[in-house]
């Protein structure tokens, strides 16, 4: 089966636009057309259900959708296995949510890389459905999440906690006008959100939610407003006197967990990779002043 047509049948159900799959894939609509009849003439079904602006998977489409994507993972791994440099032995793939990379490994990529010689380290923005899926197909090493899967064929462990405060543009802030002040929601994980449930009741809809702290961290400081964010993002903020923290708001923090699959035959390589990560939290609270 030609790898190009499972491209395109995943592009196009990304889209749900022929069209905006043609320029995604920097070919003509036509050429997405003809590659979609090829590979439903190969496997002998209907992928797509065609109606005008509306395009919707069949039931076998929605069955091919992961076998596909598994695919094209494990084959871009593969190039990059086949590829790697003289100097480097074995390759480890990561993956965490916007959020993971904003407020934890950023901070510490570099001290990884650097403490990892021979490795060949692939890091990855991923969904925590999506992550868990690739753990499982075993295209996917290592994800940082904060909702841990529970599932058994996973190794589980949690490496930290993160502090989440509450902070605002305006001085003077408080308890009763904090959440009606431009509040801006951050998603930080369905623990987080039972949290907020429960403080949150009585108040005003926010104003603007996001999924990345890092979007809701630039519209306060440009814009003005209020919201969770953590602690070590807020810190050079806070100094400098562009944030305030609201201290009779109360705050809250979560848990970053590792997994990986149990029988994954890198297994002592991410041990290795897990005890980075866990000396990395005491020197970002160093560096950033987080207590």
């Amino acid at each position: 089966m030609d790898i190009d047509l499972l491209k395109t049948f995943v592009e196009v159900v990304r889209t749900r636009h022929f069209g905006k799959a043609a320029e995604n894939l920097y070919i003509t609509q036509s050429a997405v057309s003809f590659r979609i009849r090829q590979l439903e003439q190969g496997l002998g079904v209907n992928l797509f259900i065609r109606q005008r602006n509306n395009i919707q998977l069949t039931a076998p489409g929605e069955r091919l959708l992961p076998h596909a994507q598994m695919i094209i993972t494990g084959m871009q791994r593969a190039k990059l296995d086949v590829a790697l440099a003289d100097n480097m032995h074995k390759q480890v793939s990561l993956a965490g949510t916007p959020n993971i990379w904003d407020a934890f490994l950023q901070f510490g990529i570099t001290n990884i890389v650097s403490a990892m010689p021979g490795v060949s380290l692939v890091a990855e923005v991923k969904a925590q459905q999506e992550s868990t899926r690739l753990l499982l197909e075993r295209t996917l090493d290592l994800a940082i999440l904060f909702d841990p899967p529970k599932v058994d064929e996973l190794v589980v462990e949690r490496i930290c906690t993160l502090p989440i405060i509450p902070i605002s543009a305006f001085e003077g802030v408080g308890n009763e006008n904090f959440f009606d002040n431009q509040y801006v929601y951050v998603d930080w994980g369905t623990t987080f959100s039972l949290w907020h449930a429960r403080q949150f009741t009585g108040h005003t809809p926010p104003y603007f939610r996001t999924s990345t702290g890092r979007i809701a961290l630039d519209l306060i400081l440009q814009c003005g407003g209020s919201a969770f964010i953590p602690e070590v993002l807020a810190k050079p903020h806070l100094d400098k006197g562009e944030l305030y923290r609201v201290p009779d708001v109360e705050h809250t923090s979560r848990d970053i967990f590792v997994a990986y699959h149990r029988d994954n035959e890198q297994k002592p390589l991410l041990e290795t990779l897990v005890n980075l990560l866990v000396e990395l939290t005491p020197n970002m609270s160093s560096e950033f002043g987080v207590k």
